[in-house]
């Protein structure tokens, strides 16, 4: 369930703002005038979204690569290589 608060609170109620926001780890959407207006999140929120951004854009490119042809490595045998490599 999204956490919905009027936008003054983000002036009167700050500090209170803060905790939910770290306590949920969940953006808060603020309210206009009853109408949606900005979302506020936590850094630690905001760089798991930004991390969660660029491994969907790096797997999206590799979903293209091999689309147009390129040939990909199994899995597994790339694991058991790294392993043999780190023992």
């Amino acid at each position: 369930m999204p956490i919905i608060r009027p936008v003054s609170d983000l002036r009167n109620n700050f500090t209170q703002l803060s905790t939910v926001l770290h306590a949920e780890d969940e953006p808060i959407f603020l309210t206009k005038n009853g109408v949606g207006d900005i979302v506020v999140m936590s850094i630690e929120h905001y760089e798991k979204q930004m991390a969660r951004i660029d491994l969907y854009s790096k797997l999206e490119t590799a979903e293209t690569e091999i689309a147009n042809g390129a040939k990909g490595k199994d899995a597994f045998e790339l694991l058991r290589t790294l392993k043999r490599k780190n023992a």
